[in-house]
């Protein structure tokens, strides 16, 4: 190798770094452990980093309408970032749908949940969580559920309300409701229901869960915004989504 193809290779090698950017992202709390594995694999490749954050995609809305410095948002909804295309706050035709989500009605205790979720009929509980359906997506279809299942009146008073999912996951683990609806992702480990029982609720239940992400207006023309959504729509991100149980 001469000593000019050396100095070549070598700032072909450093390039990626020398560009680097950072990306501020605001993430559905389902979508926190898929998130955090895509990530760690994209700063790896890319050089740049991603500053994330989690949280219900209703109160994230609020912030970026505040002007919350956000340059992608992957919401738990496809209606939100829709919104903020037509209002102008997000970058027209940036927006895809990266992952469907699953809901699954959960427990941590072993033989609680069966698997036709007939638990909620029997009513053998005294607190059901759900994440709350004005402000996280996964909460609107616990209650569409419900009420296709005619039990929305007769489990009111059980309900335990989470502000997201991530919260509501949490009464669960930590009993404070013997069982309650989660995102799939949050419960399934290496394909599998990692831990308690559960029923995964057929997807005919309630409205698809059609997660969309965007680029907002802070990210427009950054390199690092672009660059975290190609590696979202590419096969070893996808292949992370559907481990963590989405579509």
């Amino acid at each position: 190798m001469t000593r000019n193809t050396f100095f070549f290779l070598a700032t072909l090698a450093l390039a990626p770094l020398a560009h680097a950017e950072e990306v501020q992202v605001a993430v559905a709390a389902n979508f926190t452990a898929p998130m955090k594995a895509i990530v760690a694999e994209f700063e790896k490749l890319t050089g740049h980093k991603a500053q994330l954050s989690f949280g219900a995609t209703g109160k994230f809305y609020a912030q970026i309408k505040n002007g919350a410095p956000f340059q992608v948002f992957l919401s738990a909804d496809d209606e939100t970032p829709a919104k903020l295309e037509q209002e102008g706050l997000a970058e027209a035709g940036s927006r895809f749908t990266y992952a469907v989500g699953t809901l699954a009605l959960w427990s941590a205790r072993p033989d609680f949940v069966d698997a036709k979720g007939e638990v909620l009929s029997r009513g053998a509980f005294a607190h059901l969580a759900l994440a709350n359906p004005k402000l996280a997506p996964y909460g609107a279809a616990a209650m569409e559920t419900l009420e296709k299942l005619g039990l929305a009146a007769s489990l009111r008073a059980k309900f335990v309300q989470g502000e997201n999912i991530a919260q509501t996951h949490q009464f669960v683990v930590s009993g404070n409701a013997e069982l309650g609806f989660v995102a799939l992702s949050q419960v399934m480990k290496d394909g599998r229901i990692g831990a308690g029982s559960a029923w995964i609720v057929p997807a005919g239940m309630h409205r698809p869960i059609r997660q969309d992400a965007v680029i907002l207006n802070p990210g427009r023309d950054k390199a690092a915004a672009n660059a975290l959504l190609r590696y979202l729509r590419g096969r070893r991100a996808q292949a992370i989504i559907r481990a963590h149980g989405y579509q």
